[in-house]
């Protein structure tokens, strides 16, 4: 077997569920099939910790970034230690890189293998992050891609994209939206969604907020 074959080998095995959750799994649906448990109540549960209580965690990185140039400073130079500062770690948050947007530069991420992301401060991944065509497709066609996703850049902008690995995760750093000076960390935070954090869109503005 070629060192290349090899790796496709074992990446393949990544792409099966952990025995936890494979058991997770099997608890489910043994709670399910009882009567014990509502589908429904786990699927909202779940998009809770997806949308809400993950996300949240990644929006307090991103405001305090807007706020103070120093953390922002130091969250570009060591995203580990800089989002551990907000208690923000563990697993699948090991090795954090975060890459800020401006003008000229928009930053998206995408895990081409299979569907690495960072928990600790995004949550669950959404369905389409593990999406084959999503994987595949931002990486030869993003703007049109982002097009999709309702983001229309103008040309001049350079789109970067990251590919996420089981070494390295991404954060993205959107631009702070204008007419947002008078907004606390807090009120900040409301304004970072989820997609703005992988790229696949903006913050919002505040009349949106």
């Amino acid at each position: 077997m070629t060192k290349k074959e090899h790796h496709e080998h074992d990446h393949a095995h990544m792409l099966l569920p952990s025995d936890p959750t494979l058991r997770a799994k099997a608890i489910e649906t043994l709670l399910v099939g009882k009567g014990l448990v509502d589908p429904a109540a786990v699927d909202a549960i779940v998009d809770t910790f997806s949308n809400d209580i993950g996300p949240r965690n990644g929006a307090q990185v991103v405001a305090r970034s807007w706020i103070d140039p120093e953390y922002r400073a130091r969250l570009l130079a060591d995203g580990t230690a800089a989002m551990a500062e907000l208690g923000f770690s563990g697993m699948q948050g090991e090795h954090m890189v975060a890459v800020e947007n401006s003008d000229r530069v928009h930053n998206v991420v995408v895990c081409t293998l299979c569907s690495c992301y960072p928990w600790p401060v995004l949550g669950l991944p959404p369905v389409w992050f593990k999406s084959p065509e999503y994987r595949a497709r931002v990486v030869r066609e993003p703007r049109a891609v982002l097009t999709e996703f309702g983001l229309t850049l103008a040309d001049d902008v350079e789109i970067r994209v990251w590919d996420s690995t089981a070494e390295i995760r991404y954060l993205v750093i959107p631009q702070r939206p204008d007419g947002s000076e008078a907004l606390d960390e807090a009120g900040l935070a409301d304004l970072v969604t989820r997609d703005s954090m992988i790229g696949t869109g903006l913050a919002k503005s505040p009349e949106a907020g």
